[in-house]
């Protein structure tokens, strides 16, 4: 048995055993179907088809995985080569029997090559999956249309709309994958796999041709309306999850090739809008966070074997979850043996709620709690690699803290402080190690939001912050290196929103106006009703503070939020709020005492005082050099405050608006409102030379 090669260009090869074409792939890192793939791609089948000693052909790629979908950097510039669908229609009416074989992870564009060929073989952990609607597109080249064809209407709705990766069992068992074999062994399983389609005659299935289950939800209409009204919340804003809705349905009512005409249209419709391009903006600007200038790839990363948190309260205990979920044992310390007890009990009660749904076995729940040892001694702190204090937000209670920190953790321990707002560099300075200090600012509740802000201090050394950047990476974080200032990044911005929704309520608007507003424009809640979440009380001292805000007031009420069903809103037992008849009281005495002289105001002021100015202190924030890029700040806003990605995260979002008409309104509010509008000098600059935030 003779074994013929030919190289067909620099990326692809077929090799001929026997009566079997093996096409291969090589194009690192993802075999992502750039031009040089496609063309390589559709040389060998032409070549392969035309050979008559050829039979079968199977394609498989080298490398870590299968084709993982399309050349994203090719995105918006000029088609070069044949186009994907050229390629796909010469597998498809391929007159042999074409074989996917399938390891890694296929996925968008290389699900649908999968999806043109006549039988699809895997390994077992091998993935599948269409996730073009995470950057806001829809799989443009068939994927809406064979897809419901093999797995079903259901099966891939929840596919298109989620961008799931199915694992190669539940793949198969939905007939997405025709057969598994051996792991390692693909290429030998997937030539025996055709070797039985030839001596089994089987037939060539194309997937077009396949309608049985595409007719079997024609006619009702109620699976999409179901489906939508399922998922409603979670696709609101979104256009992506729709069209691809859209297109299944199209799938469903139309013929083959007209379903492949509005899956075009409406690809082109997300394509060429702003919420893709903001999406794909964030999933650049996620994996540009980890890039630091002057800390460079190969600075030496500390072992962090062992963690220690002091604080066993929601922060301390939620930070900690972080750590035994990755497998890393954690110290924690508390004062009081109470406060000790319930700080671990509510862990395993979190726990054990995961385990209730299902997401995890008892066994795991008693395994992370194993990695647990609960302490009332600093000193039990002296063996770990990082320590993170998580106590009462007061410079006084962390100076002393790392004061005795610094008398306990060994050399080159990294100490963290989980602050949201205090100096770094004070906190440092109350150690005789500064370098080895840094801000590692969890965001609440900590053991599920995504963000970690790092802080780095004036002293920081640079193996601190590469290891806290891996850190944050191995405990599943998106983390954002941040300059030291009051609030840093997100908390800075977040101010600028706090103070014009304040003033909003007192010069005309209700909070439910803002709120309104706020929650239409994409954010999860508004600013009060967060606060009602977060409690009114936070930082309220009775004795230092009497009666100057409307907060300060509606706490002296014992208008404490959620917690006692009265805050900025009423709540009924389920926490269902409306409006306040006795908070629209307070803040109409309140505005009349200041001799305010309340007017109408609409929508699209809320909006602008409330964006804008956090647009502007971004700048600020860039123009200090206390964020690396802009897309780090968006980076910040989605991950940790629930900015609408389709927007790109406020500076991206400042950028579809218009810096120049930010930059007017800006004036204009200075002109009216004071100096709390004064625009950055970069924002001046950037509208002046007509450039964005990229540039600066």
């Amino acid at each position: 048995m003779e074994n013929a090669m030919a190289a067909i260009n620099n990326v692809t090869d077929l090799t001929v055993e026997g009566d079997v074409g093996v096409i291969t792939l090589n194009s690192p890192p993802v075999n992502a179907l750039s031009a040089a793939v496609r063309e390589g791609l559709k040389g060998a089948f032409e070549q392969a088809i035309a050979d008559p000693a050829v039979k079968a052909i199977v394609l498989i790629c080298e490398g870590k995985t299968f084709i993982a979908g399309a050349d994203i950097t090719e995105f918006g510039k000029a088609m070069t080569g044949p186009s994907l669908q050229d390629v796909q229609n010469t597998i498809e009416n391929a007159p042999k029997p074409v074989v996917a074989a399938i390891h890694g992870t296929v996925l968008g564009g290389g699900l649908e090559v999968a999806l043109v060929a006549h039988y699809r073989v895997a390994v077992p952990s091998a993935k599948a999956g269409l996730p073009e609607v995470n950057i806001g597109l829809l799989p443009g080249a068939g994927g809406t249309q064979r897809l419901p064809r093999v797995v079903g209407v259901e099966k891939a709705l929840e596919m298109v709309t989620t961008g799931q990766h199915v694992p190669a069992k539940a793949a198969l068992a939905m007939g997405l994958f025709d057969s598994l074999v051996e792991e390692g062994a693909l290429r030998d399983g997937a030539i025996a796999f055709a070797r039985v389609v030839l001596a089994d005659d089987k037939p060539l299935t194309r997937i077009r041709d396949q309608n049985a289950k595409v007719e079997a939800a024609r006619g009702k209409p109620e699976i999409f309306a179901e489906f939508r009204k399922a998922n409603a919340r979670k696709f609101r804003g979104f256009l992506a999850p729709e069209n691809n809705i859209k297109c299944i349905e199209a799938a469903v009512n139309l013929p083959f090739d007209e379903g492949l005409k509005e899956e075009r249209r409406l690809f082109m419709e997300l394509m060429t809008g702003s919420q893709s391009a903001a999406q794909r903006h964030v999933f650049f600007a996620e994996r540009q966070a980890a890039k630091i200038p002057d800390v460079p790839d190969d600075t030496p990363i500390l072992p962090v074997r062992k963690v220690g948190v002091i604080g066993a309260g929601t922060m301390g205990g939620g930070i900690s979850m972080n750590f035994l979920n990755a497998g890393v044992p954690v110290t924690i310390i508390e004062a009081k043996a109470e406060n000790l007890e319930r700080g671990v009990g509510v862990i395993r009660k979190n726990y054990e709620n995961t385990a209730r749904k299902g997401r995890l076995t008892q066994d795991d729940v008693e395994k992370r709690m194993a990695l647990l040892t609960p302490s009332m001694n600093l000193e039990d702190l002296a063996d770990c690699d990082l320590i993170i204090e998580a106590v009462f937000e007061l410079m006084e209670i962390k100076q002393e803290v790392f004061g005795k920190l610094d008398k306990i953790a060994k050399p080159g321990a990294i100490l963290a402080s989980n602050t949201s707002y205090l100096d770094i560099d004070v906190i440092a300075a109350s150690t005789s190690r500064p370098e080895s200090v840094i801000g590692l600012h969890f965001f609440s509740p900590a053991n599920v939001m995504k963000l970690l802000e790092i802080v780095r201090g004036e002293k920081t050394d640079k193996s601190v912050i590469a290891t806290s950047m891996q850190v944050g990476k191995k405990i599943g974080k998106v983390a954002v290196l941040v300059g030291n200032c009051h609030g840093f990044v997100g908390n800075r911005m977040l101010a600028q929103r706090q103070r014009e929704a304040t003033s909003l309520i007192l010069e005309g608007a209700m909070p439910w106006d803002v709120d309104r507003v706020l929650y239409d424009f994409g954010l999860p809640m508004g600013p009060f009703a967060m606060s009602d979440l977060a409690g009114l009380d936070i930082g309220w001292d009775p004795a230092k503070t009497a009666s100057s805000t409307i907060r300060e007031v509606l706490c002296e009420m014992d208008r404490r939020g959620q917690k006692n069903g009265k805050g900025f809103y009423d709540y009924d037992e389920n926490r269902v709020a409306r409006p306040s008849a006795e908070v629209e009281k307070v803040i109409l005495g309140f505005a009349e005492k200041r001799q305010i002289q309340r007017r109408q105001i609409s929508d699209q002021e809320i909006l602008e005082r409330c964006l804008y100015p956090m647009v502007n202190e971004g700048a600020k924030i860039l123009e200090e050099g206390k964020a690396i890029r802009a897309s780090d700040i968006d980076t910040v806003w989605i991950n940790g405050y629930g900015w609408p990605v389709y927007t790109g995260g406020p500076m991206f979002w400042g950028e579809l608006v218009g810096l120049d008409k930010i930059l007017a309104r800006m004036k204009a509010f200075q002109a009216d409102l004071g100096d709390d509008f004064k625009p950055s000098a970069l924002l001046e600059r950037l509208v002046a030379e007509g450039k964005g935030f990229k540039e600066a």
